[in-house]
């Protein structure tokens, strides 16, 4: 036979309770924020090598056409100087006005020979300065993103340093029925890192005392809150699981509540973290195997 369900009136939670849920909620979104930014700058990472290969490549292919016209301004430039020498050579037999006008054609050709030579070093500087450029914007933007991974990574580094403080924190204690417990965590940042873990499953509550005999759905089972002490951080409640009403009297803050279900072997655990006027809060934590026993 079930009971109806009652949810409680939303209760104003105290300044402790927002801080816990604001710094889990944080931790957990920074992880996240983290993850995303690695995935994002081996994307640019990938991007800048591969820009860099194709540098590298067009720098081959300028040096090669560089080669080609190196050795066609080389060939040019040794015609012309051929040309001079034979000027030169046929300036010594000709008569005074036929040799001047030779040594003029002579000059002239030493001029372009001049030229030429200038023009080759010149577009070959400037060809390979601007694959240079090129190649040296694609090595800094890589720095650049090398940068940022190992700034992202050491900042992911440290969240998770902290995450693993808070679980190296937790503290397990021995249960009303007198079994030992795990881990029990005393407010949202410790239940966030025990979530992490992954070993149990975590149903968070806030319950109210009802004005009627009325359970409240907590995972698979219900619970009525019959009385609190806030002065003495005590409370009671009673159970129903498997139809079956168990009576928790005057049990203390961050102490494992105890009982069995026909869904599992281990216990089932009721943790309550705040007590307050007629309001409890706190987590059911169950087992991740769910067998019958």
């Amino acid at each position: 036979m079930s009971a109806p369900t009652y949810e409680p009136q939303p209760q104003r939670s105290g300044m402790a309770t927002a801080l816990a849920a604001g710094a889990i909620v944080v931790l957990l979104c920074a992880n996240i924020y983290l993850y995303v930014q690695i995935d994002h700058l081996r994307g640019d990472l990938t991007d800048a090598q591969a820009t860099l290969k194709a540098q590298g490549a067009e720098l081959g292919s300028l040096r090669e056409t560089s080669s080609v016209s190196a050795a066609a301004q080389s060939q040019h430039v040794d015609a012309l100087k051929a040309e001079l020498a034979e000027e030169q050579k046929s300036a010594r037999t000709m008569s005074s006005q036929a040799k001047a006008e030779a040594l003029a054609h002579a000059d002239q050709l030493n001029k372009q020979i001049e030229a030429a030579q200038a023009k080759m070093q010149a577009e070959t500087a400037a060809e390979i300065g601007s694959v240079k450029q090129a190649a040296d914007t694609a090595n800094n933007k890589i720095a650049d993103v090398s940068t940022d991974v190992g700034t992202v990574k050491t900042n992911l580094a440290s969240t998770n340093a902290d995450l693993q403080k808070t679980i190296a924190d937790l503290k397990s204690a021995k249960g009303d029925l007198g079994v030992q417990s795990g881990l029990i965590a005393t407010n949202g940042t410790e239940l966030a890192a025990l979530r992490k873990l992954g070993e149990r499953n975590y149903f968070e509550f806030k319950l109210g005392k009802p004005k009627k005999k009325e359970y409240t759905k907590v995972g698979d089972i219900q619970v009525q809150l019959k009385d609190t002490d806030p002065k003495k951080n005590k409370y009671t409640l009673e159970v129903m699981a498997d139809d079956k009403v168990t009576e928790k009297k005057d049990r203390s803050i961050n102490e494992p509540v105890q009982f069995y279900t026909g869904r599992a072997t281990q216990p089932y655990e009721l943790v309550v973290n705040q007590v307050q006027k007629n309001v409890i809060v706190g987590y059911l934590s169950t087992p991740k195997v769910q067998t019958s026993r």
